[in-house]
């Protein structure tokens, strides 16, 4: 249970320090692979000086300054024709691309003949063809242009393709290409809140750029004039055109006005205005007439009914006639006669006002035609003034249109030849100065790509690593002890192993043997183990170099010992030892040869041993009989120590089974090779046999690799054989 618990607590302990980030292991692993960045670092600023003393090409740089005159003064003000520039950013960013624009670089091609430049142009390069060049071109018997026709020549002779043949540039495709490159090495710029800017030139030599920087400043001042003078040209070319067409136009209307004016019903505004009057009185007589008229013949409707009632009562009311009255009179007092009388009395008054309707009528029926006419001559009359007036506007606008345009045509005339640019030069380029390469900036650059690269290099190294370097990288990841730091032995064949031993007792590999024998006999204070077994999680890791020189070591304490030849599968031992007796620990499970028969002790190394034997019965099968029990047992008594050489615990299930009888168990894991994934199914593999791992050795370390890694002297005691141990242990 606690050593669950300790268990427990490891892989805690183990689980919290990977969620964190370690800055002091990473600048760790960082020093330690400082010699590789260096070696980048140096690499890349050998590179990088390469490239910029004996690589690049020099660039050297003129500028010319140029001031824009924005509010520049002109002798006639004609700026509605002719417009400077503006001084907003939009126009002086303009002019900037005015510099840069291909049709001024045309001009400046032109103008220097930068096409028989070999900088702009590559097809007049004046070089020498290198050596290599020269070789290959008079054994394929080509003529050497800068290597441009070995590619199809090789591929034609040796595999037969032929490359199509590609047309010769014309005149303007070369003239093209060199003006793009010339291009390439034009700069312009403002000066911040000013109306200043520069232009540069960077080439190869700095009276060439010094040229081209002057050449494009008057290219760019003339450029200016020219589109002035043409953009007057243009104006007086089109207002010439536009006076001409105005002055026709202005003729027309004029004789159309006197046309109109000749006209016999034309009248003046105030005539009309007299006629609107006089339309207007008649208009009030109408409406009175008409009234007068209604009112007639609704009092005539009234009357024919009162006549056709026969009240005489109200008919002698409808009127205020005296005779009438004194016929109503005689009537009241009952004369008969009377009667008829007032009867064609009152006809007589209806008849009278019936002819005076009819006139009313009439009257108001002769005025109202008389309106209709008057009407009619204004609204005739009215449209020829609105002719006339609407004619003699557009006749005025036509004037005003022709005088001014006139006059803008003759101030445009004398504009002409007197236009002056909105640039002047204020500094011309003198001396062209290197701008590139940049050899300390390059330099600087590379050794700071450089040291990245390395980086990047060490950390990738050890991202991809998966194997030990330090015992406690092993303890963190396993939580297991380990228990000896094993150095490589300096001996290139296995039956050099026990001369070594012997002969180097105080060296630096039998001390650390002496550590791991000292660490597995602390391991268990109470009882100490006597059965070892000495196991690894792949062949070559370094078990069984390990378990015959822990036996030598053991034999120096006094102690009898027993070497166990576990690995009967491959039986190396053989190779260690120079005689061994026929049979071995088969023959001694079997019974077929007692033990003291097959056991050998080897005078150098002072331990017995016991070889492993060929057998047809399977070896897990064998080391889980009782009869192995029975074995490990009797050796128990007759020997002090038991070590047991196992076959790899990943290979083969023989190391789980002898474990079973083992008090401890010694994994070897070698130094920067054994995977961590191996070690970790080791360990789940014991302990699926509840076995527990005594402890780890790390297994033939490498001096100069530790030293390689920075590990020498700080994390491991092999480490510290190396620094301090010289006067301690052979070499």
């Amino acid at each position: 249970m606690q050593e669950y618990a300790r268990s427990e607590r490891s892989q805690q302990s183990s689980l919290v320090e990977d969620d964190e980030i370690d800055l002091l292991e990473l600048f760790g692993t960082l020093w330690r692979g400082k010699w590789v960045i260096l070696l980048c670092s140096l690499v890349a600023v050998f590179i990088g000086g390469y490239y910029a003393f004996s690589v690049a090409v020099p660039k050297y740089s003129a500028t010319t300054t140029l001031a824009l005159e924005v509010r520049g003064s002109q002798i006639v003000d004609i700026e509605s024709v002719i417009s400077g520039v503006s001084s907003d950013d939009a126009s002086l960013n303009t002019e900037i691309e005015v510099i840069k624009s291909r049709k001024l670089g045309e001009q400046l091609v032109e103008r220097l003949s930068l096409t028989q430049d070999p900088e702009f142009n590559p097809l007049v390069s004046t070089e020498p063809p290198s050596v290599i060049e020269f070789m290959l071109g008079d054994w394929l018997d080509v003529d050497v242009v800068n290597g441009e026709e070995f590619v199809p020549t090789l591929l034609d002779r040796w595999f037969g393709i032929e490359l199509p043949a590609e047309d010769p540039l014309t005149e303007r495709q070369i003239f093209d290409e060199t003006v793009d490159n010339v291009m390439e090495v034009i700069s312009a710029s403002l000066l911040r809140n000013t109306f200043v800017f520069s232009v540069s030139v960077k080439t190869t030599e700095p009276q060439k750029s010094v040229l081209m920087a002057n050449t494009l400043a008057d290219i760019y001042i003339a450029d200016q004039i020219a589109v002035k003078f043409e953009a007057t040209e243009n104006a007086v070319t089109w207002l010439s055109e536009r006076v001409t067409e105005l002055e026709v136009e202005l003729k027309s209307r004029e004789d159309e006005i006197k046309e109109l004016r000749s006209g016999s019903s034309l009248v003046t505004p105030e005539g009309l205005a007299a006629l609107n009057q006089q339309a207007s009185d008649l208009s009030d007589r109408l409406t009175d007439l008409r009234a007068a008229a209604e009112g007639a013949e609704a009092q005539l409707d009234s009357l024919r009914e009162l006549q056709t009632g026969g009240d005489i009562d109200a008919m002698q009311a409808a009127f205020s006639d005296p005779v009438l009255r004194r016929l109503y009179n005689d009537i009241i007092s009952g004369s008969r006669d009377s009667r008829t009388l007032f009867d064609d009395r009152f006809e007589l008054l209806v008849q009278r006002e019936a002819n005076d309707t009819q006139r009313a009528v009439a009257q108001a029926t002769s005025l109202e035609a008389s309106f209709q006419n008057l009407q009619e001559e204004i609204e005739r009359k009215t449209q020829d003034l609105v002719e006339l007036q609407q004619t003699e506007r557009e006749a005025e606008a036509t004037r005003v249109l022709y005088e001014t345009f006139l006059a803008r045509l003759k101030e445009t005339t004398v504009q002409r030849g007197l236009q002056e640019a909105d640039a002047r030069v204020l500094s011309p380029a003198i001396n062209g100065r290197y701008v590139e390469p940049r050899k300390p900036m390059i330099l600087a650059l590379s050794m700071i790509l450089g040291s990245m690269i390395g980086v990047g290099i060490v950390l990738l190294q050890q991202f991809l690593h998966n194997g030990f370097r330090t015992a406690e990288d092993l303890e963190r990841h396993t939580g297991i002890s380990v228990m000896g730091q094993i150095p490589k032995l300096p001996i290139s064949k296995r039956n050099q192993l026990i001369p070594y031993i012997k002969d180097k007792p105080t060296s630096a590999a039998a001390e650390a043997i002496r550590n791991l024998r000292t660490s597995v006999l602390l391991s268990n204070i109470d009882t100490p183990p006597k059965v070892i077994m000495s196991t690894s999680s792949i062949p070559g890791e370094g078990k069984t170099t390990q378990a015959i020189a822990l036996a030598h070591n053991f034999v120096g304490l006094g102690r009898k010992v027993l070497l166990i030849e576990g690995d009967i599968r491959r039986r190396t031992f053989s190779q260690y030892f120079k005689t061994t007796p026929e049979g071995g620990l088969v023959s001694a499970l079997s019974g077929d040869k007692p033990l003291e028969d097959v056991v050998f002790t080897d005078p150098d190394l002072g331990a017995d041993i016991l070889m492993g034997e060929k057998t047809n019965v399977n070896a897990a099968d064998l080391f889980s009989s009782d009869r192995f029990q029975e074995f490990m047992s009797y050796v128990r008594k007759v020997y002090d120590v038991i070590i047991i050489d196992t076959p790899p615990v990943l290979v083969v299930p023989d190391a789980r089974v002898i474990g079973q009888s083992a008090d401890a168990v010694i994994y070897s894991v070698k130094w920067d090779k054994t995977a961590k994934a191996q070690v970790d199914e080791g360990i789940r593999q014991f302990a699926t046999a509840k076995l527990r791992i005594t402890g780890f050795a790390l297994s033939q370390i490498d001096p100069n690799g530790m030293k390689k890694y920075g590990y020498g002297g700080k994390y491991s005691a092999y480490g510290a054989y190396a620094k301090y141990g010289k006067g301690y242990y052979d070499t």
